[in-house]
């Protein structure tokens, strides 16, 4: 398809870009609004904990899919299909009168994140010019990569002062607003024609669903025998998954995307910025709070310096990628994020002063941008029209498996940790475990091309 007028791209990313920011946001919005809403619906830990949890599952399991769905739909069918069930399914939250309606509506909302998370970064590809892809997709990735950061603090100020339920109330006007501009800014996009393989669907989705549930619920159930069943499953459908895909005459999932060098660097190094990004805020949050002694909200305002500098340098990253050798801020921001990481483990072990803390927490901001960007702008930089849409499904099931896999790791490490060590130390020990993927993920891209 040939790009649209540019004025017009624009606006159609900055509509694209109000539904991008809250099905990520809700990841760590609404996990602080989680005790009130056990306290007031009288429900049990395990309730609670299901209402963010199933959020993430029906989320993260249909990606594969939904991104597919948007190569033959259309992917502003498919977005605006997906904002209308995720606005309709918030304002039944808003208005659950029992634990098990919420849980429910919860299931709904994240099935409607599903279907629109991987639209923007398709139409993108497809609405801007090739030299323009990269200012583009650096505005996609500072809304992807600070909407996490921000969700503390949106939460903390709306629990706190309103009450549970205003968290999904905000959705509502937001989700409105997008439907609007979406339909009003972003054109009709071509449909493929090809039809989609629905039975290598259920079992991509077999798949997923076992790992992720697994990982999600490995540390909450103690690994007994249903957990590693569950693994099990998992890997074995997304063996059968990879051997359909080779023969099927319409697959899914293409695999010769990963054909393109540079996706599949790609698709690995977001899984490594996925498990640190999506997990570090918990260990950082109970450290200010429990070892250091802060309100929720001023521990939540600790975290804002991150998210404003990422939003602000991820645009100007982006338009960098496109006139500099490939992976070269890519190898900067990986590395620089080691070194946050590294840096925050340090202060923490050492129980110094909270506000030390703003060091390592604005240098990891400015090493997000610089990592986030260039990844998604030279991962999709060269694949196939006919094949972008597959390929953000991959993209971002790939990010949202890192993160429930971090979330689980470093959740497993904190538990293990403060029964054994100071509080600080545990926090900092979590952190530490972040250096694994993110050395990966340096390694990766370094074979940028």
């Amino acid at each position: 398809m040939t790009p649209i007028v540019e004025s017009r791209a624009w606006k159609a990313l900055g509509a694209l870009s109000v539904g991008l920011f809250l099905t990520l946001l809700d990841q760590s919005l609404v996990a602080v609004a989680l005790p009130k809403i056990q306290e007031d619906l009288g429900a049990s830990l395990n309730q609670a904990v299901w209402v963010s949890a199933v959020y993430l599952l029906t989320f993260a399991v249909p990606l594969l899919i939904t991104g597919r769905l948007g190569d033959r739909y259309g992917q502003r069918n498919i977005y605006l299909a997906g904002m209308a069930v995720f606005t309709l399914a918030a304002l039944a939250c808003v208005f659950a009168p029992s634990i098990e309606w919420l849980i429910a509506a919860r299931a709904v909302q994240g099935l409607g994140g599903s279907l629109l998370n991987p639209q923007p970064l398709s139409i993108i590809h497809k609405i801007f010019a090739h030299d323009r892809r990269g200012a583009a997709t650096g505005v996609w990735s500072a809304v992807a990569s600070s909407a996490g950061l921000f969700g503390p603090v949106i939460g903390g100020v709306l629990v706190g002062w309103i009450s549970w339920r205003a968290v999904f109330l905000v959705y509502v006007p937001l989700g409105l607003i997008s439907l609007f501009m979406v339909a009003r800014y972003v054109p009709k996009l071509p449909t493929g024609t090809s039809k989609i393989d629905w039975l290598s669907g259920a079992v991509s989705l077999v798949a997923v669903l076992g790992v992720v549930l697994a990982l999600q619920q490995g540390p909450e159930l103690g690994w007994g025998t249903l957990i590693w069943v569950s693994l099990a499953v998992g890997i074995a459908a997304a063996v059968l998954f990879i051997w359909m895909q080779t023969r099927s005459k319409a697959p899914l999932m293409p695999l010769r995307i990963f054909k393109t060098r540079n996706f599949a660097i790609g698709a690995f190094s977001i899984f490594s910025l996925g498990f640190t990004v999506y997990s570090v805020n918990l260990p950082i949050m109970l450290y200010l709070q429990t070892a250091q002694g802060m309100s929720s909200q001023l521990a939540g305002l600790m975290l804002v310096p991150m998210g404003i500098i990422s939003v602000v340098m991820s645009p100007v990253i982006g338009r960098l990628v496109d006139r500099l050798a490939p992976g070269m801020i890519s190898k900067i921001g990986f590395g620089a994020l080691i070194f946050s990481m590294a840096l925050m483990a340090v202060f923490m072990i050492a129980n110094l002063s909270p506000w030390w803390l703003l060091i390592p927490i604005i240098l990891f901001g400015s090493s997000n941008a610089m990592s986030f960007a260039p990844n998604s702008v030279i991962a999709l930089r060269d694949v196939p029209q006919d094949l972008v849409g597959s390929a953000s499904g991959f993209y971002n099931t790939s990010r949202q498996v890192g993160a429930v896999l971090g979330a689980a790791t470093l959740g497993a490490v904190m538990q293990i940790g403060v029964g054994t060590v100071s509080f600080g130390v545990a926090m900092g020990a979590a952190i530490l475990v972040t250096l694994v993927p993110l050395i990966f993920g340096f390694l990766a891209v370094t074979q940028f091309r």
